[in-house]
């Protein structure tokens, strides 16, 4: 029987699924009350054996648990066709936000440089704390989106939620940081191209 761990990373996983089949052109323009039907299905199909193990297994093996703010943002995308739960604007900062923790994290914590940033995931009481400092500073100016992931993170990290022990992998994994830098580089390619049109 799976434990809690395999579990919720099974269902990220499976949300990871629903994501990516609501993202096929002809799924978009499915009525409200029918996307909301094919997510289901997709994520309880996905969680369901029909080998020897359930598709969202297979997922998982390929891209490991994913981080907390990948779950949430999931969530959002999943929802975003029945209700605005965040503007967009918010989704831009986070995926600033997110960008910037790619780059001073996985360079350096694959041998670029003497130090490794990472360690400092594992019980570095002055990281954590600077964490919920950037939660809190970021509640106060009113970046929501940013303020939950950062405190759900550091939750889920303090339960002992995932398999693993370090707070980075709760905050971020390679697969949103990808996302981020694609969604940041497209929207900057769609900028500079409205301007060179009305110039």
């Amino acid at each position: 029987m799976p434990v809690f761990t395999d579990l919720t990373g099974l269902i990220g996983s499976a949300l990871l699924i629903a994501v990516a089949v609501l993202q096929l052109p002809r799924i978009q323009r499915l009525p409200s009350r029918y996307l909301a039907l094919l997510t289901a299905a997709t994520i309880l199909l996905s969680l369901i054996p029909f080998s020897a193990l359930p598709a969202a297994a297979y997922v998982r093996g390929m891209v490991g648990d994913l981080s907390v703010t990948t779950v949430v943002l999931m969530l959002i995308a999943l929802l975003r066709p029945h209700c605005v739960v965040v503007a967009n604007h918010e989704l831009r900062h986070i995926y600033i936000v997110l960008v910037v923790a790619a780059v001073c994290l996985y360079p350096l914590a694959l041998g670029v440089g003497m130090y490794d940033p990472y360690r400092l995931g594992y019980s570095n009481m002055l990281f954590i704390a600077t964490v919920l400092l950037f939660a809190i500073a970021a509640l106060l100016i009113r970046e929501n989106l940013v303020a939950l992931c950062l405190t759900l993170a550091t939750l889920a990290w303090s339960l002992g939620w995932y398999e693993s022990t370090n707070l980075w992998d709760y905050l971020i994994d390679p697969l949103v940081a990808v996302y981020a830098i694609g969604v940041l580089m497209k929207q900057a390619v769609v900028r500079l191209s409205a301007g060179h049109h009305s110039g």
